[in-house]
């Protein structure tokens, strides 16, 4: 500001001065003036312009800088809004989603805790009852193939066998049958195609049935 208010100052003179010298120069003659004075005039005269505008372009770029950005207009504020507001309904529904699921999963775990405490209570005076489960619950071994029956060596049972690494010969079967057992076998022969097993003493009346499941004895 004080350097605009110098450039004002310097300009009044010098345009004070060169009307003194044109006032003079028309009361004594142009000749009378010194081409030397008027010469240097006009360079300052020249200079304080060039001055002036450098001051004038800066202040421009003052005000361009100190201006304020560029306010969104309503329009654009109320869809960024909505935006947000979708944002965060999204939000909540999947917290709200998690949080029912979490309360199912403790639903069931809470009843079957309480199915499982029921179950042992009965089968603590219920042995049948925790053969049969534990019969269901055996790890499916095998499953036969055929039976073929043979009146002077006991018939034998060609199976399929599941689990490879549990099957061995000498390996004691059970034929599991729903719930229940109908027999034991011992696998005697295994070969790529399958497996042979011959029913051990006490063997049932029932007699094996192709898809019946073979699996290792439980331990009641």
């Amino acid at each position: 500001m004080d350097t605009m208010k110098l450039l004002l100052g310097a300009t009044v003179a010098l345009l004070l001065g060169a009307l003194a010298v044109s006032w003079q120069g028309m009361n004594t003659g142009v000749k009378h003036t010194s081409p030397d004075e008027i010469a240097r005039l006009k360079s300052q005269v020249d200079e304080l312009r060039a001055e002036q505008d450098k001051l004038a372009l800066e202040r421009q770029m003052q005000i361009l800088r100190s201006a304020p950005a560029s306010v969104p207009t309503p329009s654009s504020n109320a869809a960024e809004i909505e935006a947000m507001k979708a944002q965060m309904e999204a939000g909540k529904a999947a917290i709200q989603k998690l949080e029912d699921e979490k309360t199912k999963r403790n639903s069931k775990l809470a009843d079957s805790e309480e199915g499982l405490i029921d179950q042992k209570k009965l089968e603590s005076t219920d042995s049948e009852l925790r053969r049969a489960r534990m019969i269901s619950e055996a790890l499916l071994m095998g499953r036969v193939k055929e039976y073929v029956e043979d009146a002077q060596y006991g018939g034998f049972v060609t199976f399929d066998i599941l689990m490879p690494e549990q099957v061995q010969v000498g390996t004691i079967l059970a034929i599991r049958r729903k719930t229940g057992i109908l027999g034991q076998l011992k696998v005697s022969d295994i070969s790529p195609d399958g497996a042979i097993a011959n029913p051990l003493p006490g063997y049932g009346p029932i007699k094996p049935q192709i898809g019946d499941d073979l699996i290792l004895p439980p331990q009641y």
